[in-house]
């Protein structure tokens, strides 16, 4: 990779643990504007170097720098939001799928981010289920899908709107 790419990937990395600090706790996952800043890293940098830099961010949450919400790191990874975060880069991945068989037109990365955003919350709320099996709370999955994808899917489709609009007027800057 070039030395621009790097910097470009350090510089998403940051906007995106930016992105995870403005939250709004109201249930046990919290809203944060991490989903719109993992979209607009891919709309602006693709699948390649957008998979790299959520690799990145989650490595550095791994190693202990706050960068998930709430300024928390490791325990956020094996929390019971956890998935989620996992799922960033799931979600960068099928990006990344989607994007090279099909090409970058705007319908291709307004599907991939929908078929990414739908893998996130898979990822995310079988995780959030299993660490309630674990913790010996009988949780349905009906609830499950009730607290962690319904009330995200609106504000979801809000922050993926934006971050194809201006991935598209900024995409000639980056």
């Amino acid at each position: 990779m070039k030395t621009r790419d790097l910097a470009l990937c350090a510089l998403f990395t940051a906007l995106t643990a930016v992105c995870a600090w403005i939250s709004l706790t109201v249930m046990e996952v919290p809203f944060t504007l991490q989903t719109f800043a993992i979209f607009l890293t891919l709309g602006l940098l693709g699948g390649k170097r957008g998979s790299l830099t959520i690799l990145v961010y989650l490595l550095l949450g791994l190693v202990g720098v706050p960068v998930f919400a709430g300024f928390s790191s490791t325990a956020a990874l094996f929390g019971v939001t956890g998935g989620y975060i996992v799922g960033f880069l799931a979600s960068a991945l099928v990006y990344w799928l989607i994007t090279a068989l099909l090409g970058e037109k705007l319908w291709v990365q307004f599907v991939a981010m929908i078929a990414g955003l739908m893998v996130c919350y898979a990822f995310g709320s079988v995780w959030f289920y299993i660490f309630y099996l674990n913790k010996g709370t009988p949780i349905g999955f009906a609830v499950v899908l009730a607290k962690c994808v319904v009330p995200f899917i609106l504000p979801d489709a809000v922050k993926i709107a934006l971050a194809l609009f201006l991935s598209r007027r900024l995409k000639r800057f980056v």
